[in-house]
């Protein structure tokens, strides 16, 4: 075995050990609502309502937003951590491919 497949089978080991994944960011938002008597009206003292969290993701050009609740938050976190490890993982699987058609003549 060539030293670029033994590089495919460790990164493909690593791609199928991977746990959920999603694309996207997280930010934080903050609202005022309709009510003219609320909190967050106050002319001297607005008070927002929030935080509350969106994560905002674009696949196969759609983009897409959702809320995650305080208590999804560090999970929705880990996946978008395990999400760039799968982006890095598969830019190193292509580089591998590459290396190997050019060892092979391609």
């Amino acid at each position: 075995m060539t030293r670029e497949e033994l590089a495919i089978r460790r990164i493909k080991e690593q791609l199928n050990r991977l746990e959920p994944f999603l694309p996207g960011s997280i930010s934080k938002q903050f609202n005022v609502c309709g009510n003219p008597t609320c909190r967050c009206k106050d002319p001297k003292h607005p008070q927002r309502h929030g935080p509350y969290f969106q994560l905002s993701y674009t696949v196969n050009g759609r983009s897409s937003t959702r809320f995650i609740k305080t208590h999804e938050l560090d999970e929705a976190r880990r996946r978008l951590r395990r999400f760039r490890l799968f982006k890095r993982l598969n830019a190193r699987l292509v580089d591998a491919y590459i290396a190997l058609a050019r060892k092979q003549g391609l």
